[in-house]
């Protein structure tokens, strides 16, 4: 059996970036998120690559766009307001079709909120930003190990498909240490082929042109429909979901990150006093498994949303089950974190069995 380690979830993340190939790194300091800048900091020196405190969140984001022009893996972190700041510039890298990969360390909001965990950045992970019709690859770990293997996905899918990727994790799963072990070799950036859309300097390469505008007429109808069938693709390909006693099951709970690991604690509570419950839990949140709910709320009529806000990942939930069963919602946004005792007793309230 590997020895595992034992790591903090803002430093695994961290390491697990670079042994999937990242080499630069930008960023600003915010909490919760900061043992990632910090971490960065030594050990990308040490791999050869680039670490640049920037001077504000903007520029950090504006530096990604250059080192990703030119090939690099790139990395950025922040947390809310901060991701705030960097969203022109991740809608700058989509219509440039930039492979960039960051991570969002979700703390309490609205505004500059608390340093609390919450997932009330939902929306604006999974809805491109709300600006310009773009989508973002997103994954949603669960525990330490994911944070620290989750990265090279991401890698993998913003260079297949020259899109954003990100990780949306809560400033739990980033603060909180667990034994990991990683499940990839670490990635030898010397044998990765150049894309044949990267600039530089070398003898013989046509001249090329990265860039996020076109102002001809209907070129940007035309490019969005582009997007269109590539996102398309993404979401034919890259679902990634975990399903847990869903068979048999008289109400399903569902949630992702650390609200997913509430429902499964919950569950297990649950299955000891003869409450037939199940759980599913995206692991992509986009694209969304809408099939396999669909496919579940066919057989189960009792779905319970547990999520650390206000109620924004019960939306996609609703639009995958689109009415076949009851949906009901437990949240506790900004700060507030759920324990499996309280949402069992949600479930036997639901239920009627309290």
């Amino acid at each position: 059996m590997a020895e595992k380690t034992l790591m903090k979830g803002n430093e695994a993340l961290a390491e697990g970036a670079v042994r999937a190939g990242c080499r630069f790194f930008a960023g600003y300091p915010i909490t919760p998120q900061n043992e990632i800048p910090e971490y960065m900091s030594w050990r990308l020196p040490e791999m050869g690559g680039t670490f640049i405190q920037a001077e504000s969140e903007v520029a950090a984001i504006n530096m990604l766009f250059g080192a990703s022009a030119c090939g690099a893996r790139v990395m950025t972190s922040s947390s809310g307001p901060g991701i705030s700041l960097k969203q022109e510039g991740i809608s700058y890298c989509a219509g440039a079709r930039l492979p960039i990969f960051y991570a969002n360390v979700v703390r309490g909001g609205p505004g500059l909120g608390n340093i609390a965990p919450s997932q009330g950045d939902y929306y604006q992970a999974t809805r491109g930003g709300g600006h310009g019709d773009y989508r973002v690859f997103v994954m949603a770990p669960g525990s330490v190990s994911e944070m620290a293997n989750f990265p090279r996905k991401c890698y993998e899918v913003a260079f297949k498909y020259r899109i954003p990727s990100m990780i949306l994790a809560d400033g739990l799963l980033g603060q909180m240490m667990e034994p990991l072990e990683f499940d990839f070799e670490p990635v030898d950036t010397s044998t990765i082929p150049e894309p044949d859309w990267v600039l530089g300097v070398n003898e013989g390469r046509k001249r090329r042109v990265v860039r996020s505008y076109d102002l001809a007429p209907g070129k940007m109808e035309e490019f969005n429909l582009e997007l269109d069938s590539i996102h398309s693709e993404v979401k034919a390909n890259e679902v990634i979901c975990e399903t847990i006693e869903t068979d048999d099951a008289e109400l399903v709970l569902t949630g992702y990150g650390t609200s997913a690991r509430v429902c499964k604690s919950a569950m297990a509570l649950a299955r000891k006093e003869g409450i037939k419950v199940g759980v599913i839990r995206p692991i992509t949140i986009w694209p969304f498994p809408e099939k396999i709910f669909s496919e579940i709320a066919d057989k189960v009529k009792n779905f319970l949303v547990v999520e650390m806000s206000l109620g924004q990942y019960i939306d996609d939930v609703k639009l995958s089950i689109l009415g076949k069963a009851k949906i009901d919602l437990h949240k506790r946004p900004a700060g507030g974190i759920p324990v499996a005792e309280e949402i069992l007793g949600v479930i036997k309230q639901i239920l009627g069995k309290s």
